[in-house]
């Protein structure tokens, strides 16, 4: 499984405007706010709603603190999407949050 620090996902997201970014944590984990640009599907959502994603497309997969998106990740990976784990997850965040 790939992984990217939080320092890298933050300097790819300013190059690029268009990284597809999941936050698998819980809705009152969201509250407190989240990356911009990420999708909520809540981890124990995932399995219902990957319909919703497009296998030819990469995801980076984003929690509290990289455990359950890393989960996330290998589950995505088994079902053949192209995945990457944000290590360290909001924890380490720096960038902007909505």
């Amino acid at each position: 499984m790939e992984r990217l620090t939080a320092k890298e996902v933050q300097n790819l997201l300013k190059k690029e405007e268009n990284l597809n970014i999941i936050d698998v944590r819980e809705v009152d984990e969201i509250e407190t706010g989240k990356i911009p640009s990420a999708i909520h599907i809540p981890l124990g959502l995932l399995e219902f709603r990957m319909h919703e994603l497009d296998k030819s497309k990469e995801y980076i997969m984003v929690c509290r603190s990289g455990g359950r998106s890393g989960r996330a990740s290998q589950f995505l990976e088994s079902q053949g999407f192209n995945v990457i784990n944000m290590t360290g997850g909001m924890l380490d965040w720096e960038g902007e949050m909505k």
